[in-house]
């Protein structure tokens, strides 16, 4: 029996969904695939997978052998590259999970530049905004904002965004333009929906700090209307640079209160905390610091 390709032929039948898939990757036959991988089960004397005319799902021991099979094919495959020089050849499926306005607006074209540089990867990108369980969910990397961070994950700073107060010209020419901090507690103030810090925002000019109680009757758990809510003029925002700075440069947006500022947003890498990573989540992450840190409204973290 081949071993690698039978491990091989597994975990995908398990990310795949079906052993047709995996026939139509692999350019061979369904009844191929399924030979090789009973063959497999046969040998181990488990069976890894149940099926149905409609279905395919691991067992609990199958859920198991994958995790650990999944690691074996990985650490082949960069022995392989790693004995032929070539990290060009990676290949192989990652998972990765970011929120959903930095995905869209800034992850989702990094994407696409990694992936056209390395033809043999495959990357599948989840966009929310909860904090997903990487081991749990299959994540291989994961993008966070803040500092905040979960447990069991190992994290690498990759970015700071500073944040800024902004409006729109409409509003703050019908409702007037604040001359100090605490004037935002008389205006609309637009903010991320469940912040831990309730209404008190907290601001900096670099030499004094100041926390100030505002309110607002809007508040929503998505960047991207909060873009779209102070674009059309409804408040005053404290937003990361990225999430605006075209709009300010487009003077559809103006700074509020400079020189105040929040504290920095930032950026974190986290995958596993598991002995190996692969060398494409290696890749994946090198590349996406490289890129992001680069990217208007970023900033690289100190040291």
């Amino acid at each position: 029996m081949d071993t690698i390709r039978s491990l091989h032929y597994f975990v995908r039948a398990i990310e795949l969904g079906s052993l047709s898939a995996v026939a139509r990757e692999q350019g061979t036959t369904q009844p191929t695939v399924s030979k090789i991988v009973a063959a497999l089960e046969e040998d181990l004397g488990v069976r890894l997978l149940e099926r149905s005319t409609a279905s395919l799902a691991p067992t609990v021991q199958g859920r198991r052998f994958y995790e650990r099979a999944k690691g074996i094919l990985e650490e082949y495959e960069e022995a392989v590259a790693d004995v032929k020089g070539d990290t060009a050849g990676a290949t192989g499926l990652l998972r990765v999970n970011a929120p959903v306005a930095l995905g869209q607006f800034r992850l989702n074209p990094i994407v696409q530049e990694f992936l056209s540089q390395y033809p043999g990867m495959e990357i599948e990108l989840v966009l929310n905004d909860r904090m997903a369980d990487l081991v749990e969910e299959g994540v291989d990397v994961a993008l966070r904002l803040g500092s905040e961070l979960p447990p069991n994950v190992i994290a690498r700073r990759v970015a700071v965004s500073p944040r800024y107060l902004v409006a729109a010209p409409a509003y703050l020419h019908a409702h007037g333009t604040p001359k100090q901090p605490e004037d935002l507690a008389q205006h609309e103030y637009i903010r991320f929906a469940w912040l831990s810090t309730g209404d008190d925002v907290t601001l900096h000019d670099r030499e004094r700090t100041v926390t100030v109680r505002t309110h607002g009757r809007f508040r929503v758990n998505n960047a991207l209307a909060i873009r779209d809510t102070l674009a059309a003029g409804a408040g005053i925002g404290l937003c990361p640079a990225w999430l605006v700075d075209d709009l300010l440069k487009a003077r559809k947006l103006r700074h509020v209160l400079r020189p105040w500022q929040g504290e920095g947003q930032e950026v974190h890498l986290l995958y596993p905390t598991r002995r190996y990573q692969p060398l494409r989540a290696r890749l994946f992450m090198d590349f996406v610091q490289q890129r992001l840190a680069a990217l208007p409204g970023f900033e690289q973290p100190e040291i």
